[in-house]
């Protein structure tokens, strides 16, 4: 998911004041060495203590404001932390005044860290997940402990809270009723064309992550393989400097080549099946265009032909030019 940033919107303090304002009291968090991680499953079982809790917890994405009262609270309860980095997360834990035991729950070391994990649970601990930001388990790790934290009885509660692909498709402009989240695309050429390939015939909405460096060839991918579909690059969200940016796939392919990897963590949608069906022919966009010339201006006819067509506006506005001088 996208780096959790701290050039939020609102001051440490000022956060600290609006997110654990009204809470009753904050509880001392226990110390690292006091959560018993060291015993093996069966024999804490064996001893019949009191399962603890496993809480996944989403955090902002950006704007500390985004962070819920009930996450807050939930931060400040916990007997142990998982985090993908801790240097990350460690600076959300600061600006909220807690104190709180951290531990790395990544990809890299998640096969080794489970075990204690469920120790600490059986032991009868809190625990809670969190990613750099947004909400755990979006193509983040955690789905194998929530599995084994379910197959052992162990209680698992979700505090939902900001997301980065949802929001990017609220403000997308694309249908929002029936979406395909299909994570980071692979980074090489042959693998990202098969895997959109494989979604291209899906109706409902795209939305995958990507990296800046990639998001022009990503782009161009997605055109060939799709076809003239609308799409959205929504960057830096719920920060200063958000920004959303709505064309064609081939328009915002070419933005981004000419315009060099943008800043911020990206998150791109793109139109469904139904989107592309919806794209007028060359054929059908000339036939318009000769009805539109007959009674308006060659600006007010680009600007018609170009919100029914599906195409872009200086694709459209190349076609009635060529068609008042009689090229088309």
């Amino acid at each position: 998911m996208p780096r959790y940033r701290h050039r939020a919107e609102v001051s440490p303090r000022c956060a600290i004041v609006c997110l654990l304002g009204g809470l009753a009291a904050v509880r001392a968090a226990v110390p690292a060495e006091s959560v018993r991680v060291g015993k093996d499953w069966g024999e804490t079982m064996a001893q019949g203590a009191q399962l603890g809790e496993l809480l996944l917890i989403a955090t902002p994405i950006g704007n500390l404001g985004d962070l819920t009262r009930r996450a807050a609270d939930a931060l400040a309860g916990l007997d142990l932390l998982l985090c993908e980095d801790t240097r990350i997360t460690a600076r959300l834990i600061g600006h909220l005044g807690l104190r709180v035991p951290l531990r790395a729950y990544h990809d890299h070391n998640a096969d080794r860290q489970r075990p204690a994990v469920l120790a600490a649970l059986a032991a009868g601990n809190r625990v809670g997940l969190v990613s750099d930001a947004g909400t755990p388990l979006v193509s983040d790790p955690g789905f194998k402990l929530v599995r084994a934290c379910l197959d052992a009885g162990v209680a698992v509660t979700a505090l939902p809270g900001p997301s980065a692909p949802t929001t990017a498709l609220l403000l997308s402009g694309l249908p929002p009723d029936r979406f395909y989240f299909g994570g980071f695309l692979p980074p090489r050429a042959g693998p990202r064309q098969r895997a959109l390939a494989a979604v291209a015939a899906l109706d409902a909405t795209l939305i995958f992550l990507e990296s800046a460096r990639r998001l022009a060839a990503s782009l161009a991918d997605a055109g060939a393989v799709l076809g003239p579909r609308p799409a959205a690059v929504a960057r830096e969200l719920t920060k200063r400097f958000e920004e959303v940016r709505r064309a064609d796939l081939a328009t915002l392919a070419a933005h981004y080549a000419t315009a060099g990897p943008p800043k911020g963590e990206i998150v791109v949608v793109i139109g469904g099946a139904d989107a592309a069906a919806g794209v007028a022919s060359a054929e059908e966009v000339d036939a318009k265009l000769t009805l539109k010339l007959a009674d308006a201006s060659l600006r007010d006819a680009v600007r018609q032909v170009t919100a029914e067509s599906g195409w872009t506006r200086a694709d459209v506005y190349a076609r009635a030019l060529a068609l008042r001088d009689g090229d088309g």
